[in-house]
């Protein structure tokens, strides 16, 4: 057996779970060894220091040994049991309620000395342990340090610990995959000491060095597989493509304004990447408004220039119209461009699939519809992917194999997330930021208004609309409830009719398909002027006219959600405006949310705030898509090991280093399902 086999091991080999017991681990995700082992204690408890009885102290846990003197088991079912006991200083009983009188008689023989460790009251005069669980004659199994977990209903502390002391005392010798010089960084601990020490420490508070070697395994093992990847991609020779360097300055005529240094730095990175002889694989992320379409754009260009083709898939079909639109208005007379949706007629749809193969269209957009097995190109030499921060590593991997060796791929994300995070999330690629937006577009000014003042932000609507101005109104929930306190947008959207008759239009997740494109493009094309919605406004659409957004219950969201909400105005070069609606009683944490966001429009700086406010796996875009991929690692709480670690990876990709050192490490941590291509 391979040293790594028994930790992977069904928990079912331990002694004591059977099926049932087999079911209530299950529920905390706890299937094998492994899993039981990394379950860390919730906290240690110090039994080890005995006292008599004339020295308890009400309301500690203590320890304490004694003489079984006498039972006290009321008729009634409603008392508890009771069993006196004493020392040579006083006397202590122990209450049991819901305990069989054979079972307190085994664990309390009478006339034997037993030490007992539990909470101490007092009640009647005399000093009392109720429902004790730690009760033995060996006084050495109860004068220790005591782990205890957080424990699944039906899983008691005492069979949990005696379970996991079963598996560890079975736990082989790991040999070690860490480097000399990162061991020494983590205080010289190895694996099987860090285990041993988190679960059957010597003191109460557990030594750092130990949990922080786990923590940096799980990191290690994360980033191994990220890197692997990305070498993976990279280790065919592709043929370089040729660049035009006159392309920036024939986009910055059209749009009629130049580039930032940052939209230029972006593309000068995917032109080296586009000229080099190995694939590319990278993400552009920018906030929202930075102008990553437009770099995109150009990219694309550039590849069809030197006469491939290039697909541009986008999540919506409006998105994929609105960059079909740019595209054309940019190079549409030099350029064969098509939109393919799943609105387009079947005629029209197997038009376009015939011209496709037969390399007759230089660039497609359209939506996920794009990847289907059916749709043939006849050289593919781009693949772009518009809000990447609805992927996840594995759908990457499979679409980085769509076009062939010849094939680069772009992804963009306007999700900005803190550094940590995104060493994690996109670390199987290479990264470009845009941070810095267009000089033309104006900061969007933000406000918070208590919902009372509702007829001020009315009247200040209605001057937007003579200014021939926009609006979006969001609110939290579709229809109103009992049971939580947030507005409607049904109810507002109502309640807003009786100020602007037909200039008004609703949009939730319960509208179909249909309808919904039907009002976002009445919105786009101004038939209507107020558009009241949920969160469900499309990420990316461009409404030049829309210079209001209002966000009720604006405390209820996350300071990231409330950013990419507030994105949604100040696309066009018109003074725009953010107003946050909220209830009068607001949490500190709340007040510190609104606060940052109307201090800051720097979504990066937010995204950090975020996360320290309200935690890692609650970021937007990161525990909706499923990607919370650590057990016990925090990018925020961990971020010296998360540094550590990438600096670990790139030392091992200098020294063209192999995943079999790692072998042991990744099969623990089951890292992907790729793990058996990669080693």
């Amino acid at each position: 057996m391979n040293n790594y086999e028994y930790l992977l091991s069904d928990i079912s080999i331990l002694k004591g779970v059977g099926k049932s017991l087999q079911a209530r681990f299950k529920r905390k995700n706890i299937n094998t060894i492994f899993d039981l082992i990394l379950s860390i204690p919730s906290r240690y408890i110090d039994r080890s220091n005995e006292s008599k009885i004339k020295d308890l102290h009400i309301g500690k846990i203590q320890t304490i040994t004694v003489n079984v003197e006498k039972y006290n088991f009321p008729r009634l079912r409603n008392l508890p049991n009771k069993v006196i006991c004493s020392d040579d200083t006083g006397k202590l009983d122990c209450i049991f309620f819901n305990s069989y009188e054979g079972y307190i008689k085994k664990i309390l023989p009478i006339n034997k000395q037993v030490t007992i460790s539990g909470r101490i009251n007092f009640f009647r005069g005399r000093y009392q342990i109720t429902n004790p669980t730690h009760i033995n004659s060996d006084k050495n199994k109860i004068k220790k340090i005591h782990t205890n977990y957080s424990l699944t209903e039906g899983i008691s502390d005492n069979v949990f610990n005696k379970i996991m002391t079963e598996a560890l005392n079975n736990i082989p010798i790991i040999n070690e995959w860490l480097s000399p010089n990162i061991l020494k960084k983590l205080g010289n601990v190895s694996w099987n000491e860090a285990i041993i020490n988190l679960h059957k420490p010597n003191k109460t508070r557990i030594d750092k060095k130990y949990i922080n070697r786990i923590i940096f395994d799980e990191i290690l093992s994360t980033f191994l597989i990220n890197s692997n990847i990305r070498k993976n991609f990279k280790k065919n020779i592709k043929i370089p493509k040729k660049i035009n360097s006159n392309l920036v300055h024939f986009v910055e005529n059209k749009i009629g304004f130049n580039l930032t240094n940052d939209q230029n730095k972006a593309i000068f990175e995917i032109n080296s990447d586009i000229s080099s002889k190995k694939r590319m694989f990278r993400l552009l992320q920018g906030d929202v408004g930075s102008g990553k379409t437009i770099v995109s754009l150009i990219s694309a260009q550039n590849v069809i220039l030197d006469k491939y083709q290039v697909a541009f898939m986008a999540p919506t079909e409006i998105l994929a119209k609105q960059h079909f639109k740019l595209f054309k208005k940019i190079f549409g007379k030099s350029v064969n461009v098509e939109l393919l949706t799943g609105k387009t007629q079947y005629k029209e749809k197997k038009e376009i699939l015939k011209r496709l193969a037969n390399n007759e269209i230089d660039i497609v957009f359209g939506t996920h519809s794009l990847f289907q097995n059916k749709i043939k190109f006849r050289k593919l030499g781009m693949i772009i992917v518009d809000e990447q921060h609805k992927f996840g590593v594995n759908q990457r991997k499979k679409l980085s194999e769509k076009g062939g060796t010849n094939c680069e791929v772009l992804v963009m994300s306007a999700t900005p997330i803190p550094r940590t995070m995104m060493m994690t999330l996109y670390g199987d690629m290479d990264v470009t930021l845009i941070k810095s937006k267009p000089k033309n577009r104006k900061e969007i000014k933000t406000y918070t208004k208590d919902v009372n003042k509702i007829n001020d932000v009315v009247n200040f609507i209605k001057k937007e609309i003579n200014n021939n101005n926009q609006i979006f109104w969001v609110c939290p929930l579709i229809e109103e409830s009992k049971k939580v306190d947030h507005q409607s947008s049904i109810v507002r959207y109502n309640y807003l009719t009786k100020f602007f008759k037909n200039k008004i239009g609703l949009l939730h997740g319960s509208v179909v398909k249909d309808e919904r494109d039907r009002v976002l493009n009445d919105f786009l094309n101004k038939k209507i002027n107020i558009l009241v919605s949920t969160t469900v406004i499309e990420v990316g659409i461009d409404f030049p006219d829309a210079t209001c957004i209002v966000i009720e219950d604006a405390n209820k969201f996350g300071l990231s959600q409330l950013h990419q909400l507030r994105g949604r105005v100040g696309r066009g070069y018109k003074e725009s405006s953010c107003i946050l609606l909220f209830r009068s009683s607001l949490s500190e944490n709340a007040r510190k949310r609104l606060k940052i966001l109307k201090s800051s429009n720097d979504g990066f700086f937010i995204a950090e705030e975020d996360l320290k406010l309200r935690g890692y796996g609650d970021l937007l875009g990161f525990q909706q898509s499923g990607q919370k991929t650590f057990r016990l690692a925090d990018p925020i709480l961990n971020e010296d090991l998360f540094i550590l670690a990438e600096k670990e990876i790139k030392t091992i990709e200098k020294n063209n280093g192999n995943l079999s050192k790692y072998n042991t490490l990744l099969k623990m941590f089951d890292r992907a399902d790729i793990i058996n291509e990669l080693i």
